[in-house]
């Protein structure tokens, strides 16, 4: 190649670079923040500001009703814990119901945000103990009543909770094609594997035992012997 070839395909390199990096500027840059934090003793929460952060960088399409119903039942269903563990941290003061009442609002705020992301209307009521889908309201209030009978009660609702939420959440990242919904829902899965190990491990210290109804046997010994999930979503 002889010096103006040289210099020409050099030209033409540089110009096809700086092509590229016009290009590449239109385009989100993906946050590194770590959505999935976790808190004192297990109690996993969303930050719902590196949540908005991600969610910047990701296609959102038109979702159809399944998945619409699924994002305000989700949103319901976090309230129905973070209720349910308020009304026993009240009667009990047990430190799992305290931290992971937090963590259950950080989790609600995750699913607002999806709510908002998507323009639905958003179904939670600002009061404590109500719900507007009558099948969480039955819920919520069985829960409170089984567990007001007595402390370690209390704790194996937190376990009936927390894998009920898993089965529901696994349900419905199976069922949506959302990339965006999908990021939320495996770090609302990844915080109800925490606190189940933290109810459990709470329960058996205190000399209760549970078995688990929901998800199979296997698969809850599985969680509760396990590590909590901890590092970068």
């Amino acid at each position: 190649m002889n010096r103006r070839t040289f210099v020409s395909a050099s030209t033409g390199l540089l110009a096809l670079g700086t092509v590229a990096g016009c290009l590449g500027s239109d385009t989100p840059e993906v946050s590194n923040e770590s959505i999935f934090v976790e808190g004192s003793g297990g109690a996993s929460s969303i930050d719902s500001d590196a949540l908005r952060n991600r969610l910047d960088s990701l296609v959102t399409g038109d979702l159809s009703t399944t998945e619409r119903d699924d994002v305000l039942f989700m949103r319901e269903e976090e309230k129905v814990a973070r209720d349910v563990y308020l009304a026993l941290l009240e009667e009990w003061g047990l430190q799992p119901h305290d931290n992971i009442s937090d963590s259950e609002q950080s989790h609600m705020d995750a699913m607002l945000v999806l709510v908002e992301l998507y323009d639905l209307e958003d179904p939670a009521t600002g009061t404590v103990g109500t719900f507007t889908n009558p099948e969480l309201q039955a819920l919520h209030d069985d829960l409170v009543a089984w567990g007001l009978e007595s402390a370690i009660d209390s704790l194996k609702v937190g376990c009936r909770i927390e894998e009920k939420d898993m089965r529901d959440i696994q349900v419905r990242i199976d069922r949506t094609d959302e990339a965006a919904i999908k990021l939320v829902y495996e770090n609302l899965i990844r915080g109800s594997r925490n606190h189940l190990r933290a109810f459990y491990r709470t329960l058996t210290r205190h000399g209760g035992d549970y078995e688990p109804v929901i998800i199979s046997q296997e698969r809850f010994d599985e969680i509760v012997s396990s590590d909590f999930e901890t590092g970068k979503d």
